[in-house]
């Protein structure tokens, strides 16, 4: 059995994605252990993507049927729809897919973020433990070094001082013995050098690959966010360019909604697969590098047995020492160099076993280990889930928004053919009077009645007549006639004595301005004259 993680339990999410029926791509069933390097189990996580590309492809295949159908399909009564378009369906749907839209970046934004902070804290876990490793390598590489070459040199040159006292030799035996049973405790550590490496490249990878993961879907949130804000303004403005744009960059969103979500839930399969079970993934991993028992050390169930031999034959040996300085070196004064230099060597052994103990402690390394498991578990796994829930939110918002773009630009297509029946109609239409200019209305009118009544002190309007009358030009009326003729359809006089003039037109009752309108420009040229005079 493998030890039990203290601390440590599987989210309920990866229990959940842990039973997704895993399925080859020969629609086989396949075994939910994580194990990447497998096959089947690759093929597994695969069927999940093409799982989402087979939604996609669901989706396109819909918008086309629909898109057919509103281009084939008309109203029955078209020109009330010209008049009075029901654009009411269309304002609906682009607000919901507005507000999903957002509602989707909002989401997409606060998963980004989750699983960013679980690779993270993976990553700081790993060179936590990484350096931890990497020091309790070179604290025994160290040790047995000092040991197997510093103390051998000194041992053998006091074996020759003391060559004359059988029982200092038997000590400094003794000694030997003691320091090559350190050296054995040291090397039956484990070989932490493999492991170290591993922890380091797959640390240096893992930031590698969350940096760049994180910047694709920051650009794909912002992206989605202009997008849909481009969009509505296109439908705000009715413009056909700006809507034919964003029906295309919709079409691209829509593609890349489904292929993330089929990234992200097979990620989040794999990683809840692993979750489940972490510590035989890794005893999988290490078999070759490190024994079980080993292994079980690794995960923090580390035995200090080893680590007490190492402080009881050091004890020993400075034990041993210190007798040999005290009654040696009177009879033997050059043996104290040597002596004292294996006193120092010893203090030092002792030193690097206090810091072997505190590095080999269980809190140390259980606690990157776990941090690491929570980070990818947790809040990784978790993050995940909520860019699933982001995908399928925008695929939606967007397949919406693709569904009321082209009902508006038929709307703005029908509003503008009627806008254009109308003009071909009116009166007042530009296009026609430049094409077919009116003829002012000729024909025999009687003489002019009284046009104005004056007081009488000015007479009636038959005694008024010019004094001595300027020349005057018919290039006002012609004028006035064509400008007239352009902005009016027919020709009408009420201003012309004031052209040039700048002078207001004046006011007549509606029965005055029938019989004004009336004249011919004969008459109303003689009119003019009689007036100014």
């Amino acid at each position: 059995m493998l030890p039990e993680r203290v601390g440590y339990v599987p989210p309920c999410w990866a229990h959940w994605l842990h039973h997704v029926p895993h399925v080859s791509l020969r629609f086989q069933a396949v075994d939910d252990t994580f194990r990447p390097q497998d096959e089947d189990y690759q093929q597994s996580l695969l069927f999940l993507a093409c799982v989402a590309a087979a939604g996609l492809g669901l989706t396109l295949l819909a918008l086309a049927v629909y898109l057919s159908c509103l281009c084939c399909c008309r109203t029955e009564d078209e020109e009330d729809e010209t008049k009075k378009p029901n654009s009411c369906c269309v304002t609906w749907t682009a607000v919901t897919a507005g507000l999903l839209c957002c509602v989707a970046v909002g989401v997409g934004f606060y998963g980004n973020s989750e699983t960013n902070d679980g690779v993270y804290q993976l990553t700081y876990s790993l060179y936590n433990a990484n350096h931890t490793l990497a020091g309790v390598e070179n604290l025994v590489t160290g040790t047995v070094g000092s040991m197997q070459s510093g103390l051998k040199a000194h041992l053998s040159r006091l074996d020759e001082i003391f060559a004359t006292r059988q029982d200092f030799v038997q000590t400094l035996q003794f000694t030997q013995k003691m320091s090559d049973n350190v050296v054995k405790q040291l090397l039956g550590l484990p070989d932490w050098q493999q492991t170290k490496v591993n922890l380091a490249t797959l640390a240096e990878r893992a930031a590698f690959i969350e940096y760049y993961r994180w910047l694709t879907y920051m650009l794909i949130l912002i992206l989605d966010l202009v997008v849909c804000l481009a969009a509505c303004l296109g439908l705000a403005k009715q413009s056909r360019c700006l809507l034919t744009t964003m029906m295309v960059f919709g079409v691209l969103i829509l593609i890349l909604s489904w292929a993330s979500l089929g990234a992200d839930l097979a990620t989040a399969v794999g990683v809840s697969d692993f979750c489940v079970s972490p510590d035989k993934f890794i005893m999988n991993q290490t078999k070759d590098v490190i024994s079980y028992s080993e292994y079980s050390h690794f995960i923090c169930t580390f035995s200090l047995q080893s680590l007490t031999v190492f402080q009881r034959s050091l004890t020993t040996m400075q034990v041993q020492v210190q007798g040999l300085l005290q009654f040696a070196v009177p009879l033997f004064p050059t043996a104290k160099r040597d002596l004292m230099s294996i006193q120092h060597l010893l203090n030092s052994s002792e030193t690097s076993l206090h810091q072997l103990t505190a590095l080999l402690d269980c809190r140390g390394l259980n606690k990157d280990y776990l941090d690491a498991l929570m980070g990818v578990c947790y809040d990784g796994v978790e993050g995940m889930l909520y860019l699933c829930v982001f995908s399928l939110l925008a695929a939606a918002a967007f397949c919406t928004m693709l569904c009321a773009i082209p009902r508006a630009w038929r709307q703005i297509t029908t509003r503008q053919r009627g806008y254009d029946d109308v003009e071909e109609e009116d009166p007042f239409n530009l296009r026609t009077q430049r094409v077919t200019p009116q003829q002012p209305h000729q024909g025999d009118h009687g003489n002019l009645h009284t046009f104005c009544s004056y007081n009488s002190s000015m007479g009636s309007q038959i005694s008024l007549h010019p004094a001595a009358a300027p020349p005057t030009s018919n290039t006002p009326v012609t004028e006035y006639m064509n400008q007239s003729a352009v902005f009016g359809g027919t020709p009408r006089y009420e201003n012309v004595p004031l052209i040039g003039r700048g002078s207001p037109p004046p006011s007549y009752s509606p029965s005055m301005r029938a019989t004004y309108l009336s004249m011919t420009e004969d008459q109303m040229r003689h009119f003019g004259e009689d007036f100014r005079a």
